[in-house]
């Protein structure tokens, strides 16, 4: 594997998130386009891209939550890449540039079976009560920077 970090900004390379979300978690569990991309989904968001020799393979996203916290969500691998920590070196890119733009403090949402992933990453659960969402339950989970 041949894997690169892009920083998307440009249309382009947020095209590598989107086609990750689509292939990796909306067409997988069966989320409409509707719900896969909501009003965070901005020009401003941030998206970390995973590529294997300029393939996107991996992706998350983050925006500003107020009072030094922003928030790392849709963090998706493609099924033929998991296993190989790609969804953690998402998530350790995101929290490097969340560091170099002065956040403080990291905040996911994470799917109740994800839980042990985030806590081997640093997270911790700030509060136990299950967020319904569409089409998972998540733990709100913090980590400071």
């Amino acid at each position: 594997m041949d894997i690169r970090t892009i920083r998307a900004a440009e249309t382009w390379q947020q095209a590598g998130a989107y086609y990750v979300r689509i292939q990796g978690m909306a067409k997988q569990h069966g989320i409409t386009l509707r719900r896969e991309f909501d009003e965070h989904d901005t020009p401003d968001t941030k998206y970390i891209v995973l590529t294997d020799s300029e393939f996107p393979v991996a992706t998350c996203r983050f925006y500003p939550l107020g009072g030094g916290a922003a928030m790392i969500g849709r963090v998706v691998v493609l099924p033929e890449y998991r296993g190989n920590g790609l969804g953690q070196r998402t998530v350790e890119d995101a929290e490097q540039w969340l560091r170099e733009l002065g956040y403080t403090t990291a905040v996911v949402e994470s799917r109740d079976v994800a839980v042990g992933f985030y806590e081997k990453l640093g997270y911790t659960v700030t509060d136990s009560s299950i967020i319904h969402g569409d089409t998972f339950d998540c733990i709100r989970m913090e980590k400071e920077l």
